[in-house]
């Protein structure tokens, strides 16, 4: 679990713009690369804008694609989610031409590409991440792109999605509980957690597979994630933790202590790695890919040519050290913070605290912050209430009646995620009496110490 500790200086070079590009290369047409493109003429850059893509589709937001898997079958379009068509706010669209190298000189970037290279001022690195699956698991399949979903759909019994209001779909294949599909998924994260709930809700026969003690523990750590584990039950999914896949074959999962899981589906949710191998050589990649970029999103040892937004990024910020990409948020905001960079302006909101959202198991879940290893938890409501609970967790040390807020998980508390965004959303972390915070009734921005 990253900690959320002190920011390693190392010098940034060239990170403001002699004098603002004209030409600019967007990589990438997801949500970051699409909110790049609508940003550069919100902010009223009016030269030459081009957008490369590598799926070969119009842009389309994730995360319906797990947490509306059957009901919502047809991509989300971006071009409705932000109101505004970033295929026509750029001059020059290739859809299905993904990037192949980059060159960055003094006097432009060249992005490589199957069909020659894109010359321009500046290149914005859009290019997300790519799911992982381990190569023993051949036979598993992923869920990252509109693609992976209608395979996902298919592999159910579902091709085609859930008719609105219905609870399965008509000749989709038997739904007793002795014939139900059976789908394990391996992972119990926030993709692996939002799938089994809408399959489990089809009727699908759902067991999830986690190597770690408890759900959601990279985000979260043991003892939070733990606490989401009757949830699974309750929702008609079988959880097993600490049991490692030693190898996923033709319709079975065989764990690590010789269990065999028949399957007519198996889906590898176990995370996903930013896509950037194509920059080798170009950028200095972190050991997971990433590239560390500065407050405003220049590579800490790049050019001031180059801005890396999403999945790609590993973010240095003032408040919480270094910040790893995966956040869709991030992705939606952090475009106007690079743009504003590279034309040489202030941002308005230049260090965006880490948020995630999720709707599982009869849930909603939000995350603020970044939580750190050896933070202290403190919990905030009971969590076998009926009415929701928040984790709240502060760094260690200092006065033991106060602490320094890190992050805030809440769990069905729209409340505490209102007070959460409010109270990181200054230049530091909020220091809080602990008793005050640990009371539900006690609005958290009314926690503030002092």
């Amino acid at each position: 679990m990253p900690a959320a500790g002190p920011v390693t200086a190392r010098p940034a070079t060239g990170t403001r713009t002699p004098a603002p590009p004209r030409s600019v290369v967007v990589v990438g047409a997801g949500i970051a690369g699409a909110r790049t493109v609508l940003e550069l003429r919100a902010q009223g850059f009016d030269g030459r804008v081009t957008l490369l893509g590598a799926e070969g589709v119009a842009p389309y937001d994730r995360p319906p694609l797990s947490k509306h898997l059957l009901d919502r079958p047809a991509p989300a379009w971006l071009s409705d989610e932000l109101g505004a068509d970033a295929l026509a706010a750029a001059d020059d669209v290739r859809l299905g031409t993904p990037a192949t190298g980059l060159r960055v000189g003094e006097d432009g970037v060249r992005v490589g590409t199957a069909d020659g290279d894109v010359a321009a001022d500046a290149a914005v690195v859009a290019t997300g991440a790519r799911a992982v699956r381990p190569p023993a698991w051949a036979d598993a399949l992923t869920l990252h792109t509109a693609a992976d979903a209608e395979r996902l759909r298919a592999a159910l019994g579902f091709p085609h999605g859930l008719p609105a209001g219905t609870g399965q779909a008509p000749g989709a294949g038997p739904r007793t509980p002795g014939e139900a599909r059976r789908l394990v998924v391996i992972g119990a994260g926030w993709v692996g957690a939002e799938v089994a709930t809408v399959a489990a809700a089809a009727g699908v026969d759902v067991t999830v597979v986690e190597a770690r003690e408890a759900p959601l523990m990279t985000a979260l750590g043991a003892r939070v994630g733990a606490l989401t584990a009757p949830w699974f039950a309750r929702a008609g999914v079988r959880l097993r933790t600490g049991a490692a896949v030693a190898a996923v074959e033709p319709g079975t999962v065989r764990l690590a202590d010789g269990t065999a899981l028949p399957a007519d589906a198996v889906l590898a949710a176990v995370g996903a790695r930013p896509a950037t191998g194509w920059l080798a050589g170009a950028l200095p990649l972190e050991p997971d890919g990433s590239v560390a970029v500065d407050e405003r999103h220049a590579p800490v040892d790049g050019s001031w040519r180059v801005r890396v937004v999403g999945d790609a990024a590993r973010r240095r910020s003032s408040r919480h050290g270094w910040v790893p990409g995966g956040h869709w948020d991030a992705a939606l905001r952090g475009p106007a913070v690079a743009v504003a960079g590279l034309l040489g302006r202030e941002a308005v909101e230049p260090d965006l605290a880490p948020y995630v959202f999720s709707t599982q198991l009869g849930h909603e879940l939000a995350l603020y912050g970044l939580p750190g290893s050896d933070d202290d938890v403190v919990l905030r409501g009971d969590p076998a209430a009926e009415d929701g609970w928040t984790a709240l967790w502060f760094a260690p040390g200092g006065d033991p009646a106060t602490g320094t807020l890190t992050a805030v998980f809440a769990v069905d508390r729209p409340r505490d995620v209102g007070g959460a965004r409010r109270l990181l959303a200054g230049a530091t972390l909020p220091v809080l009496d602990r008793a005050r915070a640990a009371d539900p009734a006690v609005p958290l921005p009314k926690a503030l110490a002092g």
